[in-house]
């Protein structure tokens, strides 16, 4: 009866040989495991191997450093004593150079200081733009006259002026006197004449007048008649023109020529006004001299 139900039931007697299948096939693909696990043994003693060596390396080349540094220690420290001493001596001399300049400078300031005061005592100073050259003036001696030549001059100077008073020809000198300012005369008569013939200058103006009308019916032509039957001596009408101002109406734009002395600004439109039927108003738009 065991076996007949055994005989029915589905058991795997041979699952141990397909066990052992799978490992050989996985063992063939990737290795056996147990070696694998003994190669990263070996591997991670072997990294430490080389980490110890390294160490041993690093301690001996600094025992090897500080062997050399020992035996070399001497001569360095007698390198830098000759250095420091040398170094202090160039710190002394460079304290006495500035020691020396700070002593110049001081006695240039009180120099300075004395020149100062000095310019400021004089009245006229000389600017500091200004060469002042020296020169040499010979020198004379002035001798003062004494009391003695003096009464000597006197009595010398009087005879001379009695010989003055001799004159032997008197009569010719007064008849030369008489010529010289007949010439004279005839001189500055003939100097006035010339000068009086001599045309002066003129001065003359030119002036640009604008005549306004008083509406746009104002006959132009009969404005510009009347403004130019205004003749006065020194008196020059010139050309003109209608300038438009607006809403029709035109004023008269018309140029002169005066002379100053005869004709003024002020005659001259007091004129133009008269024509009181034809002219509103007149104004100088330009003025120049000639």
């Amino acid at each position: 009866m065991a076996v007949e139900f055994l005989a029915h039931e589905r058991i795997w007697f041979e699952k141990f040989k397909y066990d052992e299948a799978e490992r050989r096939y996985y063992e063939q693909m990737n290795g056996p495991l147990g070696g694998s696990s003994q190669q990263q043994q070996e591997n991670g003693a072997s990294t430490i191997l080389r980490d110890i060596a390294r160490a041993r390396e690093n301690i001996q080349k600094s025992l090897a450093g500080s062997a050399s540094t020992t035996s070399s220690g001497p001569g360095d420290q007698n390198e830098l004593l000759s250095r420091i001493s040398h170094l202090e001596v160039e710190n002394q001399n460079l304290r006495s150079v500035v020691a020396d300049l700070q002593m110049a400078i001081f006695k240039l300031e009180s120099r300075l200081n004395a020149l100062e005061k000095s310019t400021s005592h004089q009245p006229s100073p000389v600017p500091p733009t200004q060469k002042v050259e020296p020169f040499s003036v010979p020198s004379k001696k002035v001798e003062l006259p004494s009391a003695s030549p003096a009464k000597k001059a006197e009595p010398a100077a009087a005879e001379e002026n009695d010989d003055n008073d001799i004159d032997l020809f008197g009569s010719d000198d007064e008849e030369e006197d008489q010529e010289a300012a007949k010439v004279r005369e005839e001189r500055l008569r003939q100097y006035a004449e010339k000068k009086a013939k001599k045309p002066g200058l003129i001065a003359k103006s030119s002036i640009l007048l604008d005549v306004k009308p008083w509406d746009d019916e104002t006959d132009m032509a009969k404005m510009e008649e009347c403004v130019r039957s205004v003749q006065m001596d020194g008196l020059v009408w010139g050309a003109s023109k209608l300038v438009p101002v607006g809403y029709g109406i035109k004023k008269l734009q018309i140029q002169c020529v005066v002379e100053d002395d005869k004709v003024g600004t002020d005659i001259l439109e007091e004129e133009i006004t008269k024509f009181e039927d034809y002219v509103q108003s007149v104004d100088i738009a330009a003025f120049n001299k000639i």
